[in-house]
């Protein structure tokens, strides 16, 4: 299982384990049988965790996970903090940030991946400062961000933040991050973790040769968002076009459409790890996804996937930086 370190003291899996997915509209979570899927997913080398405060349970089951596990099986947990735009005291940032420790079970967060809604709401420099003071604490061991974009990244760089990761939606159909996010956090060292790499489950067999589905027909919030992101990155026909040069490239190196994708994402410069979603107690894809590490991918197979991802539109020119979808 391959590993990287995401800081001095903090290593982390290069797939983690989504929690988004606990958080409703993924299907319903069974809380004992997702702790038991969450041990086998300690058990397969998968030891890295990516949570929120706005995740519904997700927290508390890592706090039930953390009584449950042997102490000395080792996990990481990253969660985030998503406060409402608003005043950032430091009443109101520290009460969040308890609330997370105490659900989590723990004394202090491994990272602490912040993300805001409204940039026109400068209290994110504010709310920053608050959580800069509770790493003092050793309440936070390292302060990450959530879906900032690179202008917002060299504010707080200016004012002295010490960031170590900025979570983004980073895919072969999206891949934004390349235009100004990975050129300045290779000058800063500031890692990317990336999520909807597998498109929510469309970078996968099952929809190779697919008619177009139907919105009625799309079961997960993940697929109902994909999906309006491939409408805006070039329509159902083109990501036909790019699912079948995926296929024949998985064939070449007996593997999965779905680790294809996943190492495309992995082998970018500052890329640090991948986020694939579980649906604890669900469905999982443990097995299919440890192939991703010996997935070795060529010039031929990436000059394959640009042939045809050169035909789309431009996300950043359509969208605009990471987390311009949001916003």
């Amino acid at each position: 299982m391959d590993k990287v370190l995401l800081a001095d003291d903090l290593e982390i899996c290069r797939i983690l384990n989504g929690m988004w997915q606990v958080a409703g509209g993924h299907g319903q979570i069974e809380t004992d049988a997702a702790i038991l899927d969450m041990e086998k997913y300690q058990d397969a080398g998968f030891t890295t965790w990516d949570l929120a405060d706005i995740y519904g349970p997700a927290e508390s089951l890592i706090g039930e996970f953390r009584k449950k596990i042997n102490p000395e099986k080792k996990f990481q947990a990253l969660t985030k903090f998503v406060p409402n735009p608003g005043p950032m005291s430091n009443s109101i940032v520290t009460y969040h940030i308890d609330q997370s420790l105490q659900k989590m079970n723990i004394d202090c967060i491994d990272l602490l991946q912040f993300h805001w809604w409204d940039y026109n709401d400068s209290s994110y420099l504010d709310a920053l400062e608050v959580l800069s003071k509770l790493q003092k604490e050793n309440k936070i061991k390292h302060l990450g961000l959530t879906n900032f974009d690179t202008e917002r990244v060299k504010i707080m760089k200016e004012h002295g933040y010490n960031i170590v990761s900025n979570q983004v939606q980073y895919s072969i159909l999206d891949q934004r991050p390349d235009k100004l996010m990975a050129p300045f956090f290779a000058k800063h060292e500031i890692k990317i973790l990336s999520y909807g790499t597998l498109l929510g489950g469309f970078f996968s067999e099952k929809y190779l040769g697919a008619d177009e589905p139907h919105r009625g027909g799309l079961s997960t919030s993940s697929l109902q968002k994909y999906k309006n992101m491939i409408d805006v990155w070039g329509g159902w026909q083109l990501f036909q076009e790019l699912l079948y040069v995926l296929n024949e490239i998985s064939q070449k190196h007996n593997c999965s459409i779905a680790n294809v994708a996943t190492r495309f994402v992995l082998d970018k410069p500052q890329v640090a790890g991948a986020i694939i979603g579980a649906r604890l107690g669900i469905v999982e894809h443990r097995e299919d996804n440890s192939k991703v590490f010996d997935v070795k991918l060529d010039e031929q197979d990436t000059t394959m996937i640009d042939d045809v991802t050169s035909k789309s539109n431009d996300l950043f020119d359509v969208i605009g930086d990471c987390g311009g979808e949001y916003r």
